[in-house]
């Protein structure tokens, strides 16, 4: 994920911010859980850019990928709608315990721009219906130019999913967060439709760090920046997701992108360690065939 990268990532401040009050008053609506809903993984699954995961000799990547993490943040959905049986292949190759998390078609998104979108949206839930139960919730991610003039078009496209699909959001530009009124109108909105509210934590985008959650999920894009640093980001990720769990946060969706994809599933199974040593969970800990940080 090229997005926020930075040439200098020693000299950003990478602490991350207070919560914002209204996280609270989302999670005090809930119980604490025993053991949250912990999903952790990386964005693609390509051997390309995986370099180091796979054993030598894998021949379904899928597949082998499946069975070191829990779920997949499917990017590859953004780029064009899959037919219905490669969404149904996927689910075969993967085990009862796996989830996806696809990306929405930009034609909905980017080029639509949440603007007569249902031709792309009913084509695009209609195949991705063939992961059944895998399918845990849809990821949207909004262009970097559409701002709170847009916010009329978001209603309309939360209604139009069914009720039994969840959706989480991520926006990009930086005035939904900058002024409260808007930001306020926003949260409102997404709480109003039970949408998750993206955090991204990336270097050169410290701006996007709203710290809001707007339903008890917590969707996390985190993007190292291949620095040493990216441990110990890990672990104020860790710290600040054992607070939210304590305030009744119910699942935990942490994601890892890298600019050099390789380290990806370092990172993750970094994460998965420590998630199961303060969480009590009980995440496999993947097994990687080239353990070698790349810087």
């Amino acid at each position: 994920m090229k997005f926020g990268k930075v040439t200098n990532p020693e000299a950003v401040d990478f602490t991350l911010p207070s919560d914002h009050p209204g996280t609270a008053k989302v999670l005090s609506t809930q119980k604490k859980p025993s053991k949250p809903k912990l999903y952790v993984g990386c964005a693609k699954w390509n051997r390309a850019d995986l370099k180091g995961f796979y054993p030598r000799g894998t021949k379904d990547e899928l597949t082998y990928y499946s069975r070191q993490f829990n779920s997949i943040e499917l990017n590859a959905t953004f780029y064009r709608i899959f037919p219905s049986e490669v969404f149904a292949s996927w689910y075969e190759k993967t085990p009862p315990d796996f989830r996806f998390f696809p990306k929405m078609f930009q034609g909905v998104t980017h080029w639509k721009r949440l603007n007569e979108f249902e031709a792309y949206l009913s084509d695009f839930l209609l195949n991705a219906s063939n992961l059944q139960e895998k399918l845990e919730l849809f990821f949207v991610q909004m262009h970097g130019n559409f701002g709170p003039k847009n916010i009329d078009r978001l209603e309309p496209f939360f209604q139009a999913f069914p009720n039994d699909i969840r959706i989480a959001v991520e926006f990009r530009h930086t005035d939904w967060f900058n002024d409260p009124t808007v930001a306020e109108e926003l949260y409102t909105l997404l709480e109003k439709y039970q949408v998750t509210n993206i955090i991204v934590d990336t270097a050169g985008r410290r701006d996007l760090m709203h710290m809001r959650l707007t339903s008890p999920s917590a969707f996390i894009r985190y993007n190292g920046a291949n620095h040493s640093s990216d441990y110990n980001r890990l672990e104020d990720w860790i710290n600040r997701l054992e607070s939210w769990l304590d305030q009744g946060l119910q699942h935990i969706y942490f994601f890892i992108h890298q600019n050099i994809e390789r380290a990806s599933p370092l990172l993750a199974t970094h994460f998965i360690k420590a998630a199961n040593d303060r969480f009590g969970t009980a995440l496999k800990i993947p097994t990687i065939s080239n353990p070698k940080t790349p810087y």
